[in-house]
């Protein structure tokens, strides 16, 4: 029997843990036990000689005004603080794209900061409850409020870290590289090995019988994960063949044409197998999909490159850091969507390419970027590097064409003499890298127009 539960649990523990308030609703819940537990063995359990120094010794009316100051005062800097994130997120959306808002909810240390505040409240609400000032027995929870300052003095620590880290998270090379982490864990995921073999039209399943069309779910949305293995091992306990149309990262409509099943006498159960397999949701998602992750960057360059911003620099730093996941991919194997069972296709799906994820990484910059010479010379530079790692003769071959296509773009674009000099030093030095004479090439094809 094929189990297709993995995917689904993965991703759906990775949307836990993206969830703003899962962290500080259980730090909330563990600061409300804890405050019932030491509220419970008060006078039972006796202290260690030489501590009550430091456990308070108030009276009823002097923890109230303890607790009730640590309550208001928590919360209240919690509110406040965070609605000025939100404002300080919100202009640095702008610049940076609001899609990049996800980073900051999903970020442990800020899920921490609120949580911390929030269970500091909740602690001394709970603690506050339990001091009773009636004349035959009063009673002062002394361990409890002493926990209580403790905790007042840890969010102070917490406050200050925390807008530190906020006004790190809107910096831009911050930004910039928590995206590319995203994608260096998405590359770092992928086996080692040569190129694979170049997509599905490569695979040449053996295929009987008559076709039946496969429909994506009726609710549709974002194919997140498809658990490619566990379908695959339905495909050839069935002795059939699936051949999808969709990847992860495309948008699935509902009822449109997911794929082909043979033979069509399984087509039931290829559709429950199907939707069993596929994780649909509102939103891309990078463990599969290496373009989300790649366009997001992108996109930070092609807002840094607008009119309204100008700001060539931060399209360099994205540059680089581009060119950083190119060398990590570097020996490497994508998924050529694929999947054989003893010696037998049993499925095939489109796949990213390395010339399709080369592309979506610098075509919108080049063109974006082709009034700054500054964006190609730093572009050319880039691909030059990434040469001195890549060893693939197709993959070098992809390189080559990005760096003629950045080269007549700023010829293009510009007629100053000396970044025309610098754009084809550039070249000519990025031709040499990927082994092939550039000096000739770039003589023979650059237009100076000085």
């Amino acid at each position: 029997m094929t189990v297709f539960a993995a995917p689904r649990l993965r991703q759906l523990w990775a949307d836990l843990l993206a969830v703003f308030w899962l962290r500080p609703g259980l730090m909330t819940l563990a600061a409300i036990l804890l405050a019932w537990l030491l509220i419970s063995v008060e006078g039972r359990v006796a202290l260690p000689d030489g501590i009550d120094a430091w456990v308070y010794s108030g009276g009823v009316s002097g923890a109230r005004d303890v607790l009730g100051t640590i309550a208001a005062a928590t919360i209240g800097v919690a509110g406040t603080t965070f609605s000025i994130t939100v404002a300080a997120l919100t202009l640095a959306s702008s610049q940076m794209g609001p899609r990049l808002l996800r980073n900051f909810t999903r970020d442990p240390g800020n899920q921490y900061a609120l949580g911390a505040l929030v269970a500091t409240f909740a602690y001394a609400l709970v603690t506050l409850r339990s001091v009773q000032e009636a004349p035959e027995a009063p009673f002062v929870p002394q361990l409890a409020v002493s926990v209580a300052l403790l905790l007042a003095f840890a969010c102070i620590g917490v406050l200050i870290w925390f807008l530190h880290h906020v006004a790190e998270s809107i910096s831009v090379d911050r930004v910039v590289s928590l995206v590319h982490g995203d994608l260096a864990a998405a590359l770092a995921a992928l086996p080692r090995g040569g190129e694979a073999a170049p997509g599905t039209d490569a695979c040449a399943p053996e295929i009987r019988g008559d076709a039946a069309t496969l429909c994506v779910p009726a609710r549709g949305g974002y194919l997140r994960v498809l658990d490619d293995e566990a379908l695959a091992d339905w495909a050839a306990e069935q002795g059939a063949v699936l051949r999808l149309r969709l990847r992860p990262g495309d948008f699935a409509f509902p009822g449109s044409t997911a794929g082909k099943v043979w033979p069509a006498a399984v087509r039931q159960e290829a559709q429950a197998a199907l939707e069993q397999a596929m994780t649909l949701g509102e939103t891309r998602n990078a463990e599969q999909d290496l373009e989300f992750v790649v366009r997001q960057l992108v996109e930070i360059a092609l807002r840094a490159l607008s009119p309204g911003i100008n700001d060539p620099f931060t399209a360099i730093a994205v540059l680089d850091r581009l060119g950083e996941s190119l060398c990590e991919l570097a020996g490497r194997r994508l998924p050529d969507g694929c999947s054989p069972r003893h010696g037998r296709m049993c499925l095939m799906r489109p796949a990213t390419t390395y010339a399709g994820l080369a592309d979506a990484m610098f075509h919108p910059v080049r063109q974006a970027g082709a009034t700054q010479p500054a964006v190609a010379i730093r572009l050319l530079e880039v691909l030059a590097e990434v040469a001195g790692v890549e060893r693939d003769p197709a993959r070098l071959a992809e390189l080559r064409r990005h760096a003629a296509l950045a080269r007549d773009a700023a010829c293009r674009s510009t007629e100053d003499a000396s970044a025309l000099r610098a754009v084809a030093d550039r070249y000519a030095a990025a031709m040499i890298a990927l082994q092939q004479d550039g000096g000739a090439a770039a003589q023979g094809t650059m237009n100076t127009r000085s």
